[in-house]
Order: structure tokens, then sequence, then C-alpha cells
């Protein structure tokens, strides 16, 4: 059976995904597989790694492939079957095809010129809108906004973001000053570099409060554009975002809340990554097709005791409800658990395959991760994964956040005090439906609010200091003795320290 072949992320954050049509197979990260954090494609201009990873997990050899599809500048070897497709554009499809809707707007927001597009689709179908755009894009600003506060190692987007939780949706008419919408472009202050370095320095301000202000603004400046595409296209419903932008999720959740459109979707990996699942089901010659979160490898029962035997530890074999009660009690200790099960997620944040899960009622919960574990600065937060009927009924936000992309506010601090940083401070959530693919998570969360009284739990990413998520059960060892994990559960075999 032929496939198409979906790369991404040539100079850093390399992906690939593998579809037939209608069908994404796989797709994963190259630095997964390599243990190089923000991997790119090899010394070959390939990301070798991951893609004979994934082919033969899916059974498949190169000879196979009938498509490679990139949306970047990749010097690919000569005489392969490459199709290259426009950045943006690729930046749309990815965002539209695995969405629910039959037609959308799409609007991307991202660094690669022209920073921001806007595109219409409808069946299988993009079409972009003509939409002139002056100067810097809102993604540009909110990357210069993080180096200027001081958010300049990897991820400084996403520590910015985590900053602003801490005194969520505030707001300071000096962001106003600095920054407005002008239609066509963002009108900055002259000065706005020097205003906004002025304004952190200020005695007794906190970077969370500039941070919280300046991420309010810039989510009021899309919601504005949003406001224009609406007029626009009327006729439009339902909107599609793509691009680095929407990594935020307190602009996620800003949108969202908006209201403009009947309903969202933000896909899994909306940044430069994530063009690998979209190039792969254009190459394909695939529709609109729902995407799993979970396309990474798994690793059958048999695997895993090898891994464990070979390194000679000491393990308990047990039913998969005793696994889950298991945990819960251990959770229930105030005991940090890592939790293995099923097929990797491929996108960038954990989401009940590989992760590491904390009871949010534990005393020193946010200390334990931010100290012992993961190394972070004090301020830092924690994402939360709960039933979707449970985050409803505590927490103030958008209707579902199944991808962990949008931010929620807890109706009573108080009951989560343990894991906030501060009492104004929001929280990322990924709500758990029903249909989840990991329907074994999902058990969990369920034993656990029968034994808490709450279905929520603290989730965070699976992994050593400064490492990417681990994919194998060795990577998943490794970590678990090299840091202050407490309880390793890989699908039925259980460790403990």
């Amino acid at each position: 059976m032929s496939i198409a072949v979906g790369l991404a992320g040539v100079k850093h954050d390399a992906s690939v995904a593998l579809a037939t049509d209608r069908q994404v197979l796989a797709a994963a990260p190259q630095e997964r597989i390599t243990r190089v954090r923000s991997a790119g494609f090899g010394t070959s201009g390939f990301p070798d790694d991951v893609l004979d990873a994934l082919l033969t997990y899916t059974s498949h050899k190169r000879g196979d492939v009938s498509a490679y599809a990139v949306a970047e500048d990749a010097p690919l070897s000569p005489g392969l079957p490459v199709e290259r497709i426009e950045h943006h554009r690729a930046h749309a499809l990815a965002s539209f095809l695995p969405s629910p809707f039959a037609s959308a707007v799409i609007v991307v927001c991202d660094q690669d010129a022209p920073e921001i597009s806007v595109w219409s689709g409808t069946g299988e179908e993009i079409a972009r809108v003509e939409w002139v755009w002056h100067g810097p894009g809102l993604a540009r600003v909110q990357s210069e906004a993080a180096r200027i506060l001081g958010f300049s190692s990897g991820g400084a987007n996403q520590r910015m973001d985590a900053a602003a939780r801490l005194v969520s949706g505030h707001r300071d008419t000096r962001a106003d000053a600095l920054l407005s919408f002008g239609g066509d472009r963002l009108r900055l202050a002259p000065e706005w570099e020097g205003d906004l370095v002025a304004w952190a320095r200020q005695d007794g301000q906190t970077i969370g409060v500039v941070a919280a202000a300046v991420q309010s603004r810039l989510a009021d400046m899309v919601i504005a554009l949003l406001g224009e595409v609406k007029k626009r296209l009327p006729e439009r419903t339902n909107l599609c975002l793509g691009g680095s932008l929407f990594y935020s999720s307190f602009i996620n959740s800003a949108v969202k809340r908006a209201g403009l459109f009947d309903a969202v979707f933000v896909p899994i990996h909306p940044g430069n990554s994530g063009l690998a699942v979209g190039n792969a089901l254009f190459a394909s010659g695939g529709g609109r097709t729902a995407v799993s979160p979970f396309l990474g490898p798994s690793y059958t029962s048999e695997e895993v005791k090898a891994a464990l035997d070979n390194c000679k530890l000491t393990y308990k074999w047990v039913s998969e409800d005793e696994a889950i009660a298991a945990a819960v009690k251990d959770l229930g200790n105030g005991r940090l658990v890592a939790w293995f099960d099923g097929r990797m997620e491929w996108g960038p944040r954990a989401l009940g395959a590989r992760s590491i899960l904390a009871n949010p009622f534990a005393p020193y919960a946010l200390e334990n991760l931010n100290r012992f574990l993961k190394q972070r600065e004090p301020w830092r937060g924690y994402a939360l994964s709960g039933l979707s009927s449970a985050v409803a009924e505590h927490f103030d936000g958008p209707p579902a956040s199944p991808f962990m992309e949008c931010d929620y506010v807890p109706r009573d601090p108080k009951r989560f005090e343990h894991i906030l940083p501060s009492e104004t401070a929001g929280v990322r959530v990924q709500t758990v439906a029903d249909d989840s693919d990991l329907p074994r998570f999902r058990a969990l969360l369920t034993a656990f609010g029968a034994a808490s009284g709450v279905p929520i739990l603290v989730n965070t990413s699976f992994n050593g200091f400064r490492e990417p998520i681990v994919c194998s059960p060795r990577d998943a060892i490794r970590v678990f003795y090299g840091t202050g994990l407490d309880t390793l559960v890989i699908g039925q075999f259980i460790i403990r320290k």
C-alpha cells in the first residue's frame, strides 16, 4: 500500500506524518526518537530517525512512499517525489482538514510572510481570501514582547503565557498605549520596546502582571482582527485557527469566549511542526478527517516486559483495574505517578499517554513539581486534566479543550489552592470526553473522582529536565529513576521507589 509522508520543522522541531487516503497512520517529532530536544532535519537533510521509526511501526518501508510533502525550504534529495506547499496554505490545510467543519473561515497567524492570512474552506477545498497586511503580525509582536520581558530561553512564548496566568485577564491602559489595531496592521507606539522595558522595571511591578496585561491586549487585537474577518465573510459561522500564535492557550480561550463564531477549532499542533499532518493528508489525496492526538508508537506488554527485565528491575504485573487502583491510591497519598499508556502523543502536550500525574489537592503538589521534579521557577503553574462534566462544574472557560489548548479559571480558588501559584491564577485544562481516544486514562480520572470527590488530576509531560517527552519504555524507565518520581505505571506493570 502506498503512503504519503508529510515533513515539517526543517531547522528545529522536525516532525513526520504518514497518511493514506483519509487516514493518518502515524505521526511523531524527531526529538522523541533521537532524544535531542527540538531536533531538526538530520545531517542527511532528512528526519531519518523518526521517518524510519514510523515506517517500521506501521509495517512499511521507504519504497512504499508515493510522495513527500513539505511547506518549508528543505533541501531534499533530487529524484524524490516531492510536493511543495506554500507555507500559509499548509497551515490552513493543517487546521481545516482535521476540523469537524464542512465549511469554515481559516485564519493563520505566524512569523512567516505574510504573517497573517485568511482562507475559506468548503468541503475538501480551501481558497485564499484576499487580505492585505502591513508590518509585523501578532505572532511576531508576541515573541518580541516575550523577549523584552526576559523570557529568552526555549519556550519563551509558553513561559510568557504561564506568567500571564498568574493574574489571568489582568488589564492595564499602558498596554493599550503600546499596541492598537489598525485594520490592515498593528499600530505600535514609536518607542514601544523601551516603554515596555520601563514598565516592567517599575518598583513593585511583577513580571506576571505585565505579561498578563500584554497578553490581554494581544488577545484584544486577535479578536479585533477576527471581527474584521467576520464582517468580510458573514456567512462563515465556523472558525479554524493555525500558526504559532495559537499555541497560546490564553489567546485561544479569549477567542472562544468572544462568541464571534459559532464554533472554533484549534488543531493539536498549530505551529510549524504540526504541518506534517496537513502535508501528509494533502499529498495522500485525502480530505477532511478527524486526527487523533495519539499517533506515535505504542508497545506491547511483551516489549515492556523485555525492557524491564533487561534493566533487571523489580516490578508487579497486575490487571488493568488493579493498575488503576494502585495509581489512585498513590495519588491519594501525594505521590507523583508517571503514567505510560497506548500510543504516544504527537503534539506538544501530554494528554494522558505519556504523563506525570499528581493529586491537585495534595498540600505540597506545586512545590514537589517545581522544585524536585521539573526544576522550574516557583511561580510556574501546571495543567489539569479532568472529565468534561467536572471541568464545567468547577471552572469557568470554553465548553471544551480536548487538546489542552485553553485556559480556565476556578470558581473556588481555595479548592485548588495547592496547585495554583496565586489566588488570581488561571490554569490550562484538558477536558476528557466520554469518547476519549484513551479510555484507560478516562477510567483513571473516574476512579480518582470516586476516591477524592473530583475527577481532575494535575497532568504534566513525562520527561526529564530539558528533555523531550518519553517515547519508549526504556525512555520511561530512565526518566523514572533519574527524577523525583515515586511510581511508574506502564500499562499493567507497576514500579515503585
